[in-house]
Formats: C-alpha cells, structure tokens, sequence
C-alpha cells in the first residue's frame, strides 16, 4: 500500500459524513507504520474502544470505512477465523459492523464480519505478527495468492459496505 496522509484518510471515507470523518482519531506516527507490508490501513480508536477504521483501495479508489466493534464479541476461549484474512485467533477476532453507505445506512442498515481486532490482517498474512500456535493454517498458495484472497475478501466487504 502507499503512504497515505491523514487528508487523504479522512476524505476517503464511505460510510460516515465528512464532519465524522474530520473528528475520527487518525492513528499516529502514519510516517512511521509499515506501508509495504499493508494491503490496507485498519486501526482501532484508542479513546473509543469500540471503534475501528480501515482504508483500502479498492478498484484504484481509496474507500475508508468506519466500522463498530459487536457488544456481544467472541469468547475468550474460543477458536475464531478472520474472514478477510484467515487467521484463528483465541479471543482475537471480533464481530465489526460498519454501517452502510448512503440512504441505506441512514436507514440503519449495515454489513458485519469477523474481523482480526487489531485489524493487523496484512502482517498475519505476511508472518509479521504472530496469533499465536495454530494461528495459520497450513496451506498450499503461495504468499501472493494469499495476499490476492485477503485483498478480494476485503473488496468484498467493502462492496457491501457501498451497494
């Protein structure tokens, strides 16, 4: 992914109105985070902690969407998988349901999907961030095909967002 400033972020939301977007806290230090090894920025709002924001290209366009963490949430104890990503985590994926954009999300409609909570999926995929023992099931793709599949699942995601 290239470096992406925080004007660029903040206009590039879908979801939520340009007054949200110009409040929403933009993670720090965005000079210093590893953009070649991000298929998309996705971070959590520290001073709201059911919040949570990604931004992907998507079809060469930029599409940041803001997403709420489920109250309800996976147990500690239990196994569950990433579906942009793949990944199985112990208490680590967490239901994220974002809105729709336009009419239909100010209707209240909205898409969900189980998520890495620290939204790190391009470093699990990568090795760069370890879920733990069992995190990454054993496959026969190579790196680039697993990159493709998180890439498509989230544009996926994002289709939703903004059918």
């Amino acid at each position: 992914m290239k470096p992406l400033t925080e004007q660029e972020i903040r206009a590039s939301f879908v979801n939520c109105t340009k007054g949200e977007a110009k409040r929403l806290n933009v993670p720090r230090g965005l000079t210093d985070l590893p953009w070649e090894d991000l298929d998309f920025l996705g971070w959590r709002d520290p001073q709201a902690p059911e919040r949570a924001y990604l931004v992907a290209e998507v079809d060469g366009r930029l599409a940041g969407v803001a997403l709420r963490l489920s109250t309800g949430g996976v147990g500690q104890a239990r196994r569950s998988m990433c579906s942009l990503c793949v990944t199985t985590h112990s208490g680590g994926v967490s239901l994220m349901v974002a809105p729709r954009a336009g009419k239909a999300g100010q209707q209240g409609n909205s898409v969900g999907a189980y998520m890495c909570s620290d939204l790190a999926c391009s470093l699990y995929v990568r090795g760069k961030r370890d879920a733990g023992p069992g995190a990454r099931l054993h496959e026969s793709i190579t790196l680039e095909e697993k990159i493709e599949r998180t890439l498509a699942n989230l544009a996926t995601f994002v289709a939703k967002v903004t059918a």
